[in-house]
């Protein structure tokens, strides 16, 4: 077995064996094959795709290429939650201490943000003294301070991954469905869940643009999970606007807290309720409630400050702080430093999340790169979206920095120019589309 011979079959549009994609994988995983074969087999992956069994082994293979986690410890069935990233996706913060509630146990492993979509890891990292550096042998200890952890991916979680990942960003091979398939579950599999809600964003500010492909990348998945014997869901939810009102690191945790005491914004409380509820369900911790019942409590716990009093034991439990006022204390202060006003009558039609997105990492709030450093306090907070009626002259965004960081006026005024060009206004009434497009079970 040879890889020219692998590179030569995949060509060709043949079906590569369980022996082909575990030497092919063995042999990245060790560095045994140069980047140039990796990069051709990973080519012919993207024009000449690959079964569901391919997927599925192709998968297994990257999940077993080192380490995988023990959750043997969890109260139950381990379940996992995953989301293909977009705008002021703040989900995990809400979602895990509402399924705490119901005794619902989660170790959420996530990574740092880059470009647009912000990551999980630098959210919590906004909180004053939380540390996401948790080591696997005390996931047990936290699991019993709270019930659930927080805390970034081991290097040795699917290593196989990585290299690939490397090489397919500068290979023009990242939009290919197996492959994009095969990453995500290889690293959900690798943590260790049994079951697993899968979050397919779909829109502008999202990896997925249309709706058919967001389905073809949630079909994929699925189907691994089947063939991998994991109980899988997926949800196919909007991303076309960002989710929820605040975009940035400190200002979206300031939402997850608003969300958590009661008031957060519409499609945050329903798309988070829903994950949730997908969760406790998989758990099997629904006590007969029907799904939409374990929704409406979902949405319930969120009113009446079980979820709240649950986040704050997350907080504490991985040294973050917490104010004599009871909410968290963060490491900067959101300074608003330009609005931009409505330059017309009417009702707003679009708010493209990628321009949201871009106007956020413009004034500090992501990365272009990994080595680049983040303002916790930047970020733009949308006053207005898509139905709302508006007035010449009123606030649709705002654009933040932290208090600590000396604006940078050029940046600032792209940031603005983003944020302006992202809105359109149009004369008759528009109406809001749903947050969940289609759910696969």
């Amino acid at each position: 077995m040879t890889m020219i011979d692998i590179i030569e079959k995949k060509k060709k549009g043949k079906e590569l064996t369980s022996e082909e994609i575990g030497f092919f994988i063995d042999g990245v995983t060790n560095r045994l094959i140069p980047d140039y074969q990796i990069s051709a087999l990973l080519m012919a992956i993207v024009l000449k795709g690959m079964s569901d069994d391919e997927m599925t082994t192709l998968t297994l293979a990257m999940a077993n290429s080192g380490e995988t986690n023990d959750l043997s410890f969890i109260d139950g069935i381990a379940v996992d939650k995953h989301s293909s990233g977009g705008v002021g996706d703040k989900c995990t913060p809400i979602v895990l201490p509402l399924v705490a509630t119901f005794g619902v146990e989660s170790v959420k492993l996530s990574g740092r943000g880059l470009g647009i979509t912000g990551g999980t890891i630098d959210k919590f990292e906004s909180i004053e003294g939380f540390s996401t550096s948790i080591a696997i042998e005390d996931f047990p200890s936290k699991i019993r301070d709270c019930g659930m952890v927080i805390s970034g991916q081991t290097p040795d979680l699917a290593p196989a991954d990585k290299v690939l990942y490397a090489l397919r960003d500068v290979t023009a091979t990242v939009d290919s469905i197996p492959l994009i398939a095969s990453s995500i579950m290889s690293k959900k599999i690798a943590g260790g869940a049994k079951a697993i809600i899968l979050d397919v964003k779909c829109g502008s500010g999202a990896f997925m643009k249309t709706k058919e492909d967001a389905m073809k990348l949630a079909q994929a998945m699925m189907s691994i999970g089947k063939l991998a014997k994991r109980d899988v869901r997926c949800i196919v939810s909007d991303m076309d606007q960002p989710l929820g009102n605040n975009c940035g690191n400190v200002l979206e945790m300031q939402e997850v807290h608003f969300t958590l005491s009661g008031s957060g914004p519409e499609d945050l409380v329903c798309i988070s309720s829903i994950i949730a509820a997908h969760m406790v369900d998989m758990a099997g911790k629904a006590n007969g409630m029907s799904f939409e019942e374990l929704v409406n409590e979902c949405k319930n716990r969120l009113n009446n400050g079980m979820a709240l009093e649950k986040y704050k034991d997350l907080i504490l439990s991985q040294g973050g702080c917490i104010s004599s006022t009871g909410g968290p204390v963060y490491v900067d202060v959101p300074f608003e430093v330009f609005s931009i006003s409505a330059p017309c009558d009417g009702y707003i039609s679009r708010v493209d999340a990628s321009l949201i997105g871009k106007a956020c990492v413009t004034v500090g709030s992501g990365r272009l790169t990994k080595e680049d450093k983040i303002d916790y306090g930047a970020g733009v907070v949308l006053r207005k979206k898509i139905g709302d009626r508006v007035s010449r002259g009123d606030t649709l965004c705002s654009i933040y920095v932290g208090r600590s960081i000396e604006a940078d006026d050029e940046k600032v005024d792209t940031a603005a120019s983003y944020a302006l060009d992202a809105y359109e206004i149009c004369d008759i009434p528009v109406e809001k589309g749903p947050i969940i497009i289609s759910t696969l079970v």
